[in-house]
């Protein structure tokens, strides 16, 4: 059975635990290692042996998201056996600078999630070069160049863009087009037509492994696509995206996280949900049209289209959250009608600026 960070613990009730070699195999205060029980830890602190022994389990606990470092004492260095890879991360204690404070806005744990994820992509790694369809649909051709340069930048997959152009002519994205260094087609539309048909138009010209939705205005991390991918091997399901965890409200300056609903519920990634951030919504191509494509609708495009799979009997997994930031402004041009005083209230964190997870890797 495939080893996976879903049930990961965002806020650890306990602190860090030693893991260690023995007779058994890898193994935590004297026990072999049960993920489940590992969940409420900090994470765990590495005693290398003196003599080289196998990393497969620990390996599968970086694959499961259990946060590793290795020795605290000054000094200390990763044994020359270990991979530099792995060896190379083990040896970043960055993470664990921040002092827990139980809370969800605390700093410390987005840190530890982030030092999860680098394990995860490191033992989860992918074989080949997936090729994904990156669908975009855009009114506005001033940010075509900036969501295109992000595209340019995604490690780990091959990327074609599939451009829905709507309402705007072809000439007003040529020399963002021209620069973009990657293959772009596209399709023109008229202001009219429901977006969703404008986005399955574009869909239409897709030849990659795997179909993804980008929305102009969003920022995206570099391995934001090889991520998802990632996610679809491991999870097993149909349809993947992130949480729409971090958002820049642009009118205010100022950058929010999410961790909980309005609700008050648990706003959790590495789940299965019927709930993913639309502009992170990636499937196969097969299955892309087995669900029937968008809704051909001027709003909720998103929301629609995952009942649609949902109802196909389709399963949808929500990833964490960290290489994606959705942005907020007055302007009438969102589908997702929300007032800015919505994302203040449930936020989780707030800062000054535009601060993003340090897997978006942003100047």
């Amino acid at each position: 059975m495939t080893v996976t960070p879903c049930g990961f613990t965002r806020t650890p009730e306990k602190g860090l635990a030693r893991l260690h070699w023995s007779e058994a195999g890898w193994a935590v205060d004297g026990h072999v290692p049960d993920v489940a029980e590992l969940r409420p830890l900090r994470g765990l602190e590495i005693e290398w042996p003196t003599e080289p022994v196998p990393l497969d389990g620990l390996l599968a606990l970086a694959a499961a998201g259990v946060p590793l470092a290795g020795p605290e004492a000054a000094g200390t260095l990763t044994p020359g056996w270990v991979p530099e890879s792995l060896a190379r991360l083990l040896a970043d204690r960055a993470w664990l600078r921040h002092v827990p404070d139980g809370t969800a806005r605390c700093l410390a744990d987005l840190r530890r999630e982030e030092h999860s994820v680098r394990l995860r992509r490191l033992a989860h790694r992918l074989p080949g070069t997936p090729a994904i369809s990156v669908v975009m649909a855009t009114m506005r051709p001033a940010l075509v160049a900036g969501a295109l340069a992000q595209m340019a930048r995604q490690r780990g997959v091959q990327v074609e863009v599939l451009l829905g152009l709507h309402g705007v002519p072809f000439e007003r994205v040529r020399h963002a087009v021209e620069g973009a260094g990657l293959p772009v087609a596209w399709v023109e539309a008229d202001a009219d037509v429901p977006f969703g048909q404008v986005l399955n138009d574009a869909a239409a010209l897709a030849g990659g492994d795997y179909v993804a939705k980008w929305d102009d205005d969003d920022w995206y991390g570099p391995d934001h696509l090889a991520d998802l991918v990632m996610a679809t091997a491991y999870s097993g399901a149909d349809v993947v995206g992130t949480a729409g965890e971090f958002l820049y409200l642009e009118p205010l300056h100022t950058t929010i996280r999410r961790t909980t609903f309005a609700s008050g519920a648990a706003y959790k990634s590495e789940v299965w949900s019927d709930h993913v951030a639309g502009g992170t919504i990636l499937t196969s191509r097969a299955k892309f049209h087995d669900i029937g494509g968008f809704p051909a609708q001027p709003r909720a495009v998103d929301r629609d289209f995952l009942k649609a799979a949902t109802e196909a009997g389709a399963r949808v997994y929500r990833t964490h959250g960290l290489g994606y930031v959705l942005r907020r402004t007055l302007s009438g041009g969102h589908t997702w009608q929300l007032p800015l005083a919505h994302f203040l209230k449930v936020a989780s964190s707030q800062w000054r600026g535009f601060r993003p997870s340090l897997l978006m890797e942003a100047a």
